[in-house]
């Protein structure tokens, strides 16, 4: 028996990942894209009159089993891959690519979709039902639905090429941060790391194969904190150039030609359905709208984060000048005397904070935050499946008993997990006939495990990192809505960062700390003065930072809003863009663009800009939970109800003027990062 065919969809039901083997997956995608062609065939074919009910809602609910498998599929293919589920990842691409294709080119289903969209009475529809219209509606004309036959196979063949493409960028990728190992010898090549990060080292060498030795990878974990404190200059550099090689060697792992590739494909996919870039096609379904827009905000933002970042440097380069000697300040020296500039001037460093943060403490605080917001509690469940053992289960409840959702937390690093954090879900919330579908969501993060003698201790950043991917997930656990494709974090993606960064800033108030932060050996609370000085040191190189990001969405832009772009060097083009944003000396032999995951693998093509576009709406959020007390339940129930429960139920600008009685200020944002002179 397939247990990938025997999931039910009723309420809360969690998938028995202890009996999915890499066997059942092809099968049953090819069963159940079987079983949703039927279901969207019968659909095209009614003779009845098409109506929003028997049309729009019936495509909404359609291929509800093949979306259950996918998700689990391709999520376990992020956060417990092999080389097998590769594999399978890529046969299986292809195959749910034609599926979309067919649903999307089928004429008599749009037929019948086009006459619901200019016949329906939309005043007769809830504003979550007239955006699902609008949005079916729109899945079909971007996807080639007005196309002639002659361009609708080029579209079916783009989008098949892409998918691989993208896959491929991927596993390259994975492969590169996989193979790479810096083998340290003896105890001076450790000079300046903390004792944990030696420790960690040495377990890694010791799982690797090299017992008595120590073993840095370019997971982050083990690439970040030796970048920070390694005191071996030459190291840093070899570790540097390691990491921004990635996939740019000219090797069979390199992904210049996959760039081109990827960037060529979209934009003449953009262009066969009449947009002028991949850009203006992507943020016509953005609060952004155009890339014009974009470039405008990006701009905006350098005016004040450009003079910021060059006192940044300025400060650091003079700090390691007058500390060491240093002639030339290098990328691979900048995180090293940041760190200890910054402990100069606030004595607070990573190392001083990390005993304050044990990860089940921070993980007992993000709860107790979501309850004193959103009354919502979390109770462990050791009986539910799981897909490994590090992943803990709980059952989400709310103040009245009533189910809420089923949360996954995954946090340590492992061979078949891809690098960074993120959420997800495995199921989706919605509503039918049955009741109220509640959400299977997952939390994937790569913190350092507990050693043999100490526990997982977070540094402060990774503090922040579980509170905003904890935002994502609050988004998918609290939605309301009635329709999946419209529930929880289906949102433009340029809305999708505001619940996850506003989170953020309930790390730097003594209220939250308060909550968690206490030191694991004595159970003493984080001291008010190292509060304070979390806070003076918030804005910290906040330039230098603010100019790194929109280095990135500059570069976005440029592959994907450049119209009838031609690259033949990428590393050239790659220069070109990031000279204008550069405030340090580019690492020679490195590439962004080749490990860049999130614009050629991800969601975020056209769409890195939308984390400081984010940043602007959890600024100016926050200002307005600080005016009224930072647990203020009537703010957080309106955030809550506007936000969070809304989804994507109607355009995003329209909820947050429902929260916030206004527009977002964009100097919310420059005043947080100091950036105001």
């Amino acid at each position: 028996m397939n247990p990938l065919l025997t999931i039910s969809n009723s309420l809360n039901n969690p998938p028995a990942f202890s009996k999915i083997t890499n066997d059942h997956f092809k099968p049953a995608f090819e069963q159940l894209i079987e079983k949703a062609k039927a279901e969207i065939d019968k659909i095209g074919a009614s003779e009845a009159q098409p109506t929003f009910e028997n049309t729009i809602e019936a495509l909404e609910f359609a291929g509800k089993d093949l979306d259950r498998v996918s998700a689990i599929f391709f999520n376990l293919n992020s956060a417990e891959t092999n080389d097998e589920m590769q594999a399978i990842a890529r046969e299986v691409s292809p195959m749910l690519t034609e599926f979309s294709n067919d649903i999307l080119l089928n004429e008599q289903l749009f037929k019948r979709v086009k006459t619901v969209y200019d016949q329906q009475n939309r005043e007769d529809l809830s504003p979550e039902a007239q955006t699902l219209l609008d949005k079916t509606y729109k899945s079909f004309t971007r996807n080639g639905a007005l196309l002639s036959d002659e361009k609708k196979a080029r579209l079916r063949k783009i989008d098949v090429e892409l998918a691989q493409l993208s896959l491929e960028f991927g596993e390259h990728v994975l492969a590169e941060t996989n193979k790479y190992e810096l083998v340290l010898e003896n105890e001076a090549d450790l000079a300046g790391l903390p004792d944990q990060i030696k420790e960690q080292a040495a377990e890694t060498a010791e799982n690797k194969g090299y017992p008595g030795k120590w073993v840095i990878t370019l997971e982050y974990p083990s690439y970040v904190p030796f970048m920070t404190y390694s005191a071996r200059r030459d190291l840093r550099e070899k570790l540097a150039k390691a990491f921004g090689s990635k996939a740019f060697k000219g090797d069979d792992l390199d992904n210049r030609e996959i760039v081109k590739q990827i960037v060529k494909l979209r934009n003449e996919r953009a262009k066969l359905l009449g947009y002028k870039t991949h850009a203006h096609f992507v943020l016509e379904e953005r609060m952004a709208q155009s890339p014009d827009k974009v470039m405008d905000f990006l701009s905006e933002l350098e005016k004040y984060g450009k003079p910021g970042a060059r006192r940044d440097v300025e400060e650091v380069a003079a700090f390691a000048q007058k500390l060491d000697g240093l002639e030339k300040l290098e990328k691979w020296d900048f995180a090293y005397y940041s760190e200890k500039l910054k402990k100069e001037k606030y004595n607070v460093d990573d190392e001083l904070l990390k005993p304050y943060f044990q990860l089940e403490h921070v993980v007992e605080g993000v709860f107790k935050t979501a309850e004193k917001l959103f009354g919502i509690r979390f109770i462990e469940n050791p009986s539910i499946d799981r897909y490994h053992k590090d992943v803990t289960v709980y059952e989400v409840k709310d103040e009245n008993d009533n189910d809420v959702a089923t949360f996954y937390a995954d946090f340590f690093p492992r061979a078949g997990k891809r690098a960074g954090a993120w959420m997800t879900s495995y199921a989706g919330q919605y509503k039918d006939e049955s009741g109220n579908h509640r959400p299977l969501v997952s939390i994937v993060c790569n913190f350092t495990k507990p050693s043999k003698t100490t526990p997982s201790l977070l540094t402060f950043n990774e503090v922040t990192t579980l509170f905003h991917e904890f935002g994502h997930a609050l988004h998918g656990m609290l939605a309301n809505g009635t329709y999946e494709s419209l529930s929880g974090t289906s949102v433009y993606w340029d809305f999708v960062e505001l619940p996850s960064q506003l989170m953020e800033n309930w790390c730097y108030e003594k209220e939250c700390l308060d909550l968690f932060a206490r030191h694991y050996k004595t159970g003493e609370k984080i001291p008010q003065e190292y509060i304070e000085r979390i806070k003076e040191s918030a804005s910290f190189m906040e330039g230098y930072q603010t100019m790194r990001q929109l280095s990135f969405g500059m570069l976005d832009m440029a592959w994907h809003g450049t119209e009838n772009l031609e690259v033949e060097n990428v590393a050239a083009f790659e220069s070109d863009i990031m000279s204008k944003t550069d405030v340090l000396a580019p690492i020679e032999g490195t590439n962004m663009s080749c490990s860049f995951s999130h614009i050629f693998q991800g969601g975020y093509s056209a769409g890195y800009y939308s984390y400081k576009w984010a940043e602007v709406l959890d600024a100016d959020a926050f200002e307005y939970f600080k005016e009224h007390g930072i647990f203020n339940r009537s703010i957080a129930d309106k955030f809550k109800e506007h936000v969070l429960s809304a989804g994507g139920s109607e355009h995003p600008m329209k909820l947050y003027k429902r929260f916030r009685g206004q527009e977002p200020d964009v100097k919310a944002l420059l005043r947080r990062a100091g950036l105001l002179q």
